[in-house]
This record gives C-alpha cells, sequence and structure tokens, in this order.
C-alpha cells in the first residue's frame, strides 16, 4: 500500500512571536517540497480534530482544561519563556494529535503501508501537566497509547532522532512497559534531560546521548549498535517515530552535523527493521528543524524513504 502523508493546515493558523525558531514557515516550507511531482503517489489526508478522550490517553483533565483556557481571542499569550498560544493554536494542536491518531488507525488497518504527519506544534516536550518547548500535547506519546489501548497492540517504540530530548515523550510513557521509548540527541542541550541513567519504571527507556559535533558515522554506529539491538529485543508491532530534523548541521538551535543524507539512511535503516519485524507499520511525526531549506531538504529524503518502503 502506499505512504500516507497527513497534512495539518490548521497548523499555518498557530502564531508564535516575531522572530521564533518554530515559526508557520516550517510547514509552509514542507507542504510546498512535498508539492513537487515525485510525491505524487502520496494518500493526502487532512488531519481530523482529536477529542478530549483523546488528550485524556496521556494528560489530566485539569491540564486540559489549562491549555484551552489560555488560548487568547487575539494576540498571542506565552506559557513559558519559549511556548505561547494564538487564537489558532487550539485547533492546531488538536488536529496535529488527531492526525497522528489518524496516520496510526491507516497503518493498522492496512489502508497505508507507512505515514508521516506534517504538523506543527510540535509534541515531543510537552509533559503531562507542562507545555514546554514550543509543544502543547505528547502527539506521539498520545498515539503510542492509542495503538496500545484502542488497536489492541502489545508492544509499540518510538524512536525519536530530534536534536532535542523527548522529555515530554519520556515522562507521558515513564510508566508505561508496553512502550519502549528510544531517544538520540545532543547532550548537553535543551531541555537538560536525557542521561542514560533515565530508564522508565519498566527500563522502557533508552537515552543516547551525542555530545556536541557529533556528525553522522557516529550516528549511524549508535544505531547499528545500540537502537536496533534494542528494537529487536522489544519485538514491536508498531514503529512511531518523532522525527526532528533539528541535528542538521545547518540547523541553527544546536551543534550536531547531520546532512541530509544521514536522515535518509537513518529513515531507511528504521523502515528496514519494521518491514522484516513489524509489517514495515511505521508513523513518523515532525517534531523540530529550524533551518527552512535544511528542514524542507530533510523531510522530502525522510518521505521518499517511506514512499521507498511502502513500494
Amino acid at each position: 500500500m502506499p505512504t500516507l502523508l497527513v497534512e495539518n493546515p490548521a497548523g499555518l493558523a498557530h502564531e508564535m512571536p516575531p522572530g521564533h525558531p518554530e515559526q508557520i514557515a516550517r510547514l509552509e516550507a514542507i507542504f510546498e517540497v512535498l508539492s513537487a511531482p515525485e510525491f505524487d503517489s502520496l494518500i493526502r489526508a487532512e488531519a481530523p480534530l482529536a477529542e478530549d478522550a483523546d488528550l485524556l490517553l496521556c494528560h489530566p483533565p485539569d491540564y486540559v482544561s489549562a491549555i484551552k483556557s489560555a488560548i487568547p481571542e487575539a494576540g498571542l499569550v506565552g506559557l513559558d519563556a519559549d511556548t505561547s498560544v494564538s487564537p489558532g493554536s487550539w485547533d492546531a494542536a488538536l488536529k496535529g494529535v488527531g492526525g497522528c491518531l489518524h496516520a496510526v488507525d491507516q497503518v493498522l488497518s492496512g489502508a497505508a503501508t507507512n505515514a508521516f504527519v506534517a504538523t506543527r506544534p510540535p509534541g515531543h516536550h510537552a509533559e503531562a501537566t507542562r507545555p514546554m518547548g514550543f509543544c502543547l500535547f505528547g502527539n506521539v506519546a498520545i498515539a503510542a497509547k492509542h495503538a496500545l489501548e484502542r488497536h489492541g497492540l502489545s508492544r509499540v517504540a518510538v524512536v525519536d532522532f530530534d536534536v532535542h530530548h523527548g522529555n515530554g515523550t519520556q515522562d507521558l510513557l515513564w510508566d508505561e512497559p508496553r512502550a519502549l521509548f528510544i531517544s538520540s540527541h545532543q547532550m548537553p542541550l535543551y531541555p537538560g534531560s536525557g542521561a542514560p541513567g533515565e530508564r522508565g519504571a519498566a527500563n522502557n527507556i533508552l537515552n543516547l546521548p551525542l555530545g556536541p559535533g557529533t556528525g553522522g558515522p557516529e550516528m549511524r554506529q549508535v544505531v547499528q549498535s545500540r537502537i536496533l539491538p534494542r528494537l529487536e529485543d522489544f519485538a514491536p508491532e508498531l514503529l512511531l517515530i518523532s522525527a526532528g530534523f533539528d541535528a542538521h548541521r545547518a540547523d541553527p538551535l544546536a551543534n550536531l552535523t547531520w546532512d541530509t543524507e544521514d536522515f535518509t539512511w537513518i529513515t531507511r535503516e528504521l523502515c528496514s527493521f519494521a518491514k522484516a519485524h513489524c509489517g514495515a507499520r511505521v508513523v513518523s511525526t515532525l517534531e523540530g528543524g529550524y533551518d527552512l531549506s535544511a528542514l524542507a531538504a530533510s523531510v522530502a529524503a525522510h518521505v521518499a524513504v517511506l514512499m521507498e518502503q511502502s513500494g
């Protein structure tokens, strides 16, 4: 079956302060690059709105209510030093979650082999009761719980190769033995979490910090020696990817030196694992990436591999 592209145009109405790196232009750049003829065979769907019950898979009711109440009728409201909301942020966030759930539904039903969810705001920094790092709700963690609770899967793995540690996903899945969370990330760097000793309540967390300047060859060694063996031991029935592209050497917010070809390589390795071990079922969701040219090129490379693997 083809690859599914879930787009969240509501993300174009989620405004941030002038000069903020998590800007509307990120999504515009992705929509533009994925409109090229080589992507014509994608199945395209608009992200549906999530419901409160979906958010409650990971977040308590008081937190959901607090975020909803913070949405202004005009202007911007800062939730922390890095994270703001505007009038369009509620629908953008709900469709981000809804898009992930729709992608999981379609992949698990066999309607698509794999999927990419092009959305903002991102999600992997949102903790159970705390918005942070540009994130409001734990998009990928909620998708993992959706697959476990509503589709009856026994094991779901999340691989996060964003340059920043996915502290939110870790927080939301810490006590979930049916979910494995693996994060490679620069350290030291925001948000300051992600040490190897953070292993989860059921030894279900694997953190792989990378020093500043780490490039593609070192990343590839980590994938082959640490990530793939751990995935094989866990034997997931579905692989979720938190696809941040800010480990690219051009990104302004970090200091790793990956190239676009490195995102091609890691995507191909993860998809090859999924084809061998979990029926090729992969759902990838956009997280970071703040140099627009590098982001567009890396997303295009990532989605091209998803398409190649679904052929």
